[in-house]
């Protein structure tokens, strides 16, 4: 139990949902909203996930370097999964109108907004990617979980802290999450990972434009 304690506490004080919109609210972009994200969020979440991790391990013990070809691989599997999910779900979704839909999002109006988005977007997709898979699934053996265990924590966390987009948001998280458990497993690629989930979710806001 003591192993869990601090993985507990990172997930309560970085993931657990306060403050979101709700489902069916309008999101408006602000850039500068996004840049006090990147900067006193996600680049400080960042930094404490990675700071515990290498406290136990040099970044060489943990395999983390330049992007490899399992990286390349990794992320040319993932993005096109997420993105057919994600399609899938906003196709199915209309049939049925007694289950609330998620927030709607407004994307940016000009091309500053729209750099903004992308680093915000790659930052989060770092920052959920480190923890959700990096830390969760590299660190099972010190929880002892097995690799198939390790993977439902890492899914059913993410898909909690997703629970603010509604049942269609809460769902794509937990097929998302899979997806990504999956192929961290097999790949055990970061770069790779993190990069197709921060282009999946500037590609969300691409597709609010239709």
């Amino acid at each position: 139990m003591k192993a869990f304690i601090e993985p507990l506490i990172l997930y309560a004080i970085l993931f657990l949902p306060s403050g979101q919109s709700g489902a069916g609210d309008f999101v408006t972009f602000s850039a500068a909203g996004e840049v006090f994200r990147i900067v006193l969020y996600n680049i400080p979440s960042l930094a404490l996930v990675w700071y515990l991790l290498l406290k136990v391990r040099s970044l060489k013990a943990w395999g983390v370097g330049l992007p490899r070809r399992e990286d390349l691989a990794a992320g040319l599997l993932a993005l096109p999964s997420l993105v057919l999910t994600g399609f899938v779900i906003a196709a199915v979704s209309p049939l049925f109108q007694n289950i609330p839909e998620g927030p709607r999002l407004a994307p940016p109006s000009d091309v500053s907004g729209w750099l903004i988005l992308v680093v915000s977007c790659i930052s989060t997709g770092y920052l959920e990617e480190s923890f959700f898979r990096f830390y969760l699934l590299s660190r099972r053996d010190e929880f002892g979980l097995s690799a198939a265990a390790a993977a439902f924590v890492s899914v059913a966390s993410f898909a909690f802290c997703h629970v603010y987009e509604g049942p269609w948001g809460f769902l794509n998280a937990v097929l998302a999450g899979s997806v990504l458990s999956f192929l961290f497993l097999r790949y055990r690629a970061l770069h790779g990972l993190a990069f197709a989930h921060g282009l999946y979710n500037t590609l969300v806001y691409v597709f609010s434009l239709f």
